[in-house]
């Protein structure tokens, strides 16, 4: 069937009617599994200029239709850079321009800027395996026609990996922490699981942030006023200058969240003598809550744990969600209590020499990634089950 399905390309999504963009995306009634494929979130970032000219990340989205149907879309975008994906490549595009070859552009199937695991290769109900094949094969066609390095898929769902390598695409693996939430009706049923020692050092971190002479709030909805995202964007500012030099997000976004994406969205700020001092943004989901951004204009002791994790726990338990995820790196999140879990990439290479080496690389790297998942996993908060009943 699938030589029967047309593959085109869209350098905007303000071309498509976000019914039919999200008939793939978000299929089900309801919240999305994650808002970060839908068009609200995707158009956030192209009317906001955070993608786009000048951006390094060019839409080029990816649309497979059947007897005039859209039956599969992919968010695709040319990249002048590997900046922003946090998978990154810059040891190959060393070796291969080392090697008299261009790597830049490239193509990649991704969510800018946000390391959520989730569907890239967006199918309609009924169409997921003659979708998805389409997609890929469109997408490396593109590729070859267009004499390009390379094609990347990151944070694919397992599905997607085990369709992605039946095809002949390349597996990559690494790793984030998840809290996962073992059916807590209280923070306290969470703090039962640990050890001893994690439970009374997350105690103090807990008092210790509380006690930082303001008060935490949690917005989501109407409840979010626009002088909210003024005072994020000065965080987001902060943090992204460290970070990355340059934010990779403009202040146009925030007002895109706004006005499209309040009921989404979960802002945890901190404020003192009534201003916000501190604050975290999280994406709400069907089952899972994602971390995304946090910054600061005061420093406080533990306050950066207390908004980013617990404040995240706290809302996912009283809500009834089943994990959150605290975004990309971070050993330190391990004793809070979220454990090393595995994420997934799929990747084309057009040289057959380079797309060999790569691919010894990745075989290693894999069997590098499972290791220090497991070892990670040793060391993690939770009380074993050979540890007897401790008391504090």
């Amino acid at each position: 069937m699938t030589d029967q399905i047309e593959i085109s390309l869209m350098n905007s999504l303000g071309a498509m009617p976000p019914e039919d963009w999200d008939a793939c995306a978000a299929p089900r009634d309801g919240r999305p599994e994650d808002p970060f494929v839908t068009h609200r979130f995707l158009m956030a970032l192209e009317r906001s200029g955070s993608v786009g000219p000048g951006t390094g990340w060019q839409p080029s989205y990816l649309v497979a239709r059947a007897a005039g149907q859209v039956i599969a879309v992919a968010p695709m975008y040319a990249k002048s850079h590997s900046q922003g994906e946090y998978v990154f490549d810059h040891n190959w595009v060393h070796a291969y321009e080392r090697a008299g070859g261009r790597y830049y552009p490239k193509l990649q199937i991704a969510v800018p800027f946000t390391p959520v695991t989730g569907r890239r290769l967006l199918a309609r109900p009924g169409f997921e395996a003659v979708g998805q094949a389409a997609l890929v094969r469109g997408a490396v066609e593109i590729a070859e026609q267009n004499r390009l390095s390379s094609l990347h898929l990151t944070f694919c769902t397992e599905d997607e990996i085990a369709a992605g390598k039946a095809m002949g695409l390349m597996h990559r693996t690494g790793q984030q922490f998840h809290w996962d939430n073992a059916d807590y009706t209280t923070f306290d049923d969470f703090l039962a699981a640990l050890s001893s020692r994690k439970r009374k050092n997350i105690r103090k971190e807990r008092a210790q942030a509380q006690g930082f002479g303001g008060e935490i709030m949690q917005l989501t909805g109407k409840a979010i006023e626009p002088e909210h995202w003024d005072a994020f964007w000065t965080f987001y500012q902060d943090t992204g200058g460290r970070k990355w030099g340059t934010p990779y997000l403009t202040r146009a976004f925030f007002d895109e969240l706004h006005e499209t994406m309040r009921a989404d969205v979960l802002l945890v700020l901190a404020l003192r003598d009534g201003q916000p001092i501190a604050g975290a943004l999280n994406f709400i989901g069907r089952e899972r809550l994602f971390g995304r951004y946090w910054g600061c204009t005061e420093y406080h002791p533990s306050l950066h744990f207390e908004l980013c994790y617990y404040q995240a726990i706290d809302y996912a338990i009283a809500h009834g969600l089943k994990r959150v995820e605290a975004g990309a790196q971070g050993e330190h999140k391990l004793a809070r209590g979220y454990l090393p879990n595995t994420t997934h990439s799929l990747h084309w290479i057009a040289d057959p020499g380079f797309a060999r080496a790569v691919g010894d690389y990745l075989e290693a790297e894999r069997a590098a990634v499972a290791e220090e998942v497991e070892v990670l996993t040793a060391y993690g908060p939770f009380k074993s089950t050979a540890e007897e009943e401790d008391h504090d």
